[in-house]
């Protein structure tokens, strides 16, 4: 049982950076002009009625903190507390990513894509009522993010138009799966439900569905993102980038997981299995999830990464340290490499039948 206190005073620590790895949410830039002219002409309807259903901003209340936060944490103590408070500055980070890409999408999109542009500013609106909720979140933990400052510390990285829709479209989707899979095990399970966060993260979910479908007529919208050998190769790509990169991290926050009484290898298995499924109603080609190779390939992918931040937690030569990671590195570019060679499944064969 939680013990009710005062609400902690205002945060004592404000982080204006955050410590960037491979995992660590980036920040993101495109190419504007290709995106104002994308012709959405095929899916013109489906984005209108999804731009209907944002103006109706049906979380507009949604996102307002209870009494429940109206409490102390610190109870919450030693590896679950840094667990979690990493659990929560990574995904503030990685929603306000998301803020920022649409924000300036919307901005410059403005007067040359209408529709584009508002559905833009609609879902940076979103973005950043779940950053600005996990920031508070953070502050009950007597911690927070300098948002201001990290916009303009932070390296931007340029994605091509293309690439953005792939990712974006995955991200939401994703997103939507861990915390739809985490908010039913906690009905079932609620002796691990150890915080007021995760009361909000059915209808926070629902956001980041709606987003996935905006994408996905997007990608819908051009065939070369659907419809040519190439298009093929990249989805095939993203899909398993996300997937490798879902795995790492998973197993570098198992404690969190395990606070909430989730297995973390099941629960990333039923992530990665429900997410494949869903990029099949968007992308070309999904991947075999149900090969004998390729779970195995990915959780060694996970367990090789714990032994890369293992060694970087010891303090020899930088050049012995590099010799001693040179193995679990190439070790996961060539379980990579495997597990992109692996026949990928025919979605457009499948397109009648995926609802």
């Amino acid at each position: 049982m939680v013990q009710t206190a005062p609400q902690p005073s205002s945060p004592s620590v404000v982080k204006q950076d955050v410590q960037e790895n491979i995992l660590t949410p980036r920040f993101y830039v495109t190419d504007f002009e290709k995106a104002a002219a994308l012709d959405l002409s095929a899916q013109a309807d489906g984005l209108e009625a999804m731009l209907a259903e944002m103006k109706a901003d049906y979380n507009r209340f949604h996102f307002v903190r209870d009494d429940a936060f109206e409490q102390s944490w610190d109870h919450i103590t030693g590896e679950e507390r840094e667990a979690f408070l990493d659990y929560l500055e990574r995904s503030c980070v990685s929603e306000f990513s998301g803020f920022l890409l649409f924000k300036e999408l919307s901005r410059r999109l403005k007067g040359k894509s209408p529709l584009l542009a508002e559905i833009f500013s609609l879902m940076a609106r979103d973005e950043a009522r779940h950053a600005g909720f996990l920031n508070k979140s953070m502050g009950d933990f007597k911690l927070s993010l300098d948002l201001g400052k990290l916009t303009k510390q932070r390296t931007y990285t340029f994605f091509p138009i293309e690439w953005v829709l792939y990712t974006v479209y995955l991200s939401e989707k994703i997103g939507y799966w861990r915390y739809i899979i985490i908010y039913r095990h906690l009905e079932q399970h609620p002796e691990h439900h150890f915080y007021p966060l995760f009361n909000y993260f059915e209808s926070w979910c629902q956001d980041e569905n709606r987003h996935g479908d905006i994408f996905k007529a997007l990608v819908r919208s051009q065939p070369q993102l659907w419809n040519t050998w190439k298009s093929r190769l990249w989805s095939r790509f993203f899909l398993l980038t996300v997937f490798v990169t879902h795995s790492l991290t998973v197993q570098e926050r198992h404690t969190f997981y395990e606070m909430l009484g989730l297995d973390p290898t099941d629960f990333d298995t039923e992530v990665i299995r429900k997410t494949n499924e869903t990029a099949a109603r968007a992308f070309p080609v999904y991947l075999n999830v149900d090969h004998p190779q390729f779970f195995p390939r990915l959780h060694r992918c996970s367990d090789r990464n714990l032994q890369l931040k293992a060694i970087d937690a010891t303090n020899p030569p930088k050049l012995l340290k590099w010799f001693r990671k040179a193995p679990h590195l190439l070790g996961i570019i060539g379980d990579f490499l495997s597990l992109y060679l692996i026949a990928p499944l025919n979605a457009e064969q499948l397109r009648d039948e995926i609802h």
